[in-house]
């Protein structure tokens, strides 16, 4: 099931937890939570041929000839010490070590914390709830300056550790090199015909014009009988 949702109103955490709970065993999902850039004002998600907001749409694909492989790999360096998740709701970040989690993100973000939320895109926390897990990425939604608070694109649970991220060019095009390529594989390393690619905001504010590198780097893997097609995203989901 490929699924697309609006951006700024959906927990990513809950809202795949709740799709997987009723799909049929055996059946996975992937796809992204729509952007809207650096702008954070509005996400739209077509229904009925129509753009709207607060919209999820679900695509079901079915055949015994279908073949899907899926591949999500990130980019990001971690940098600065590891922090606990000292209080948190669901996708709110209250503080870490028992500091406020706005007001050390401010800290180290330095310059760029001006520039929040928008600018929390070009640093994501990486987070993991227990010793030697593969941690995930977490993305910035909104700020709130009363509660010295944190929102974001899925949970962030008490207890868990989390750590600032920043970017690495190469390391983000290999990222995509990867997740082509762990896709390609899946397949049986044949072209296929067509190639979704879900891309994070942050990737694209980092890169630049040097987007269309993440996009050749994918397209090299894939062959050139490969269509292309795809968004740049708030939250992305894979298995």
């Amino acid at each position: 099931v490929l699924v697309l949702t609006d951006g700024l109103k959906v927990n990513g955490s809950d809202f795949v937890s709740g799709v997987m709970k009723h799909l049929p065993e055996g059946v996975t999902m992937t796809g992204g939570l729509a952007g809207d850039g650096a702008r954070f004002g509005e996400t739209r998600v077509f229904r009925n041929n129509a753009p709207e907001t607060g919209t999820i749409a679900a695509l079901g694909l079915y055949g015994s000839r279908l073949k899907i492989g899926v591949g999500s790999l990130g980019g990001w360096d971690s940098f600065g010490p590891e922090r606990l998740i000292t209080k948190s709701e669901a996708n709110i970040l209250y503080e870490l070590d028992g500091h406020s989690a706005l007001g050390l993100y401010k800290q180290y973000l330095g310059e760029h914390a001006n520039g929040l939320p928008a600018t929390g895109l070009l640093f994501p926390l990486s987070i993991r709830t227990k010793a030697g897990e593969t941690p995930v990425v977490r993305t910035i939604l909104s700020v709130d300056e009363h509660a010295q608070s944190l929102t974001f694109a899925g949970d962030v649970p008490e207890g868990a550790y989390a750590r600032l991220m920043k970017a690495n060019f190469d390391r983000l095009i290999n990222g995509a090199t990867g997740a082509a390529r762990t896709s390609y594989e899946a397949i049986g390393s044949v072209v296929p015909d067509l190639a979704i690619l879900i891309s994070c905001v942050g990737r694209k504010l980092v890169l630049k014009q040097r987007i269309e590198e993440e996009v050749e780097a994918v397209s090299e893997v894939l062959g050139n009988g490969a269509v292309l097609a795809g968004f740049y995203s708030y939250g992305e989901i894979s298995p």
